[in-house]
């Protein structure tokens, strides 16, 4: 039950947890720019997405579990650590539990506090894809397009179709599970969780992830903390501003 990951460069190591519905090769373009920095990237794949194992809980503490395993079994210390959205929470409570393995925290666009679900229409129209019928990227995007208008937003869900077996597509996530537990991805981490270590949290500037409000909530819980805003940037703020995304995270692990 080990997760599944893509490791790139050689050096310190550095971790990265995707977001709800996604993959770490999600990551690839900006791991090969840390990597030429002296870091080991390790783009992970956390439990029912991309090629990790498929297993019906799904809880941050689960999924906290599962990293701490990884860790352990590659002999990971002195981890730098981002994540973003779910992969930001799942980071954060790693961070909290397991302080000694983190030495930077990296969140982008996520605070500690409850989201409420709103993954309804997506789910939906991930379930509506019947592969029975549907043989092509193409006809599985059309098919999308009747619940996901942004093409954007499409293609980042396109990438969990693989070939199945020759001429038949499947999705790489644990679809059933997600949506049983999809509640649980906004679920509030516990006010009694803090990190003293240095922590950077990036948001999007057209995202309301997070608030003014919550920098207080993020302050008070990890106590080393900055918050800066990423311009021109909502909430995939690493690849609507790739460039000012890598410099910020650059100037804090360098």
């Amino acid at each position: 039950m080990l997760l599944y990951s893509n490791i790139i460069g050689s050096g310190q190591p550095f971790i990265i947890l995707h977001g709800f519905l996604g993959m770490g090769d999600n990551w690839k373009s900006l791991a090969k720019q840390f990597s030429s920095l002296g870091f080991e990237l390790h783009l992970v794949d956390q439990r029912n997405h991309g090629r990790s194992f498929h297993d019906p809980e799904f809880s941050y503490e689960a999924m906290a579990s599962d990293l701490l395993r990884y860790c352990q079994h590659y002999g990971l210390k002195n981890c730098i650590l981002l994540g973003h959205s779910m992969g930001g929470k799942t980071a954060m409570l790693f961070a909290a539990l397991y302080p000694e393995l983190v030495s930077k925290l990296i969140i982008a666009d996520i605070a500690p506090r409850f989201y409420p679900v709103h993954h309804d229409s997506i789910l939906e129209g991930l379930s509506s894809l019947d592969f029975r019928i549907i043989t092509t990227r193409k006809e599985a995007d059309l098919q999308l397009s009747g619940y996901v208008q942004e093409v954007a937003n499409r293609q980042f869900l396109l990438k969990n179709i693989y070939w199945l077996s020759p001429g038949v597509l499947g999705l790489r996530i644990n679809l059933s599970a997600l949506r049983v537990h999809v509640s649980e991805v906004g679920e509030a981490l516990s006010s009694n969780l803090k990190f003293t270590k240095e922590s950077l949290f990036l948001r999007g500037d057209k995202s309301e992830y997070i608030s003014i409000e919550d920098e207080a909530l993020i302050r008070l819980q990890f106590t080393d903390s900055t918050v800066k805003t990423i311009t021109n940037a909502g909430h995939w703020l690493h690849t609507e501003n790739p460039l000012e995304f890598y410099e910020s995270v650059c100037s804090f692990i360098v």
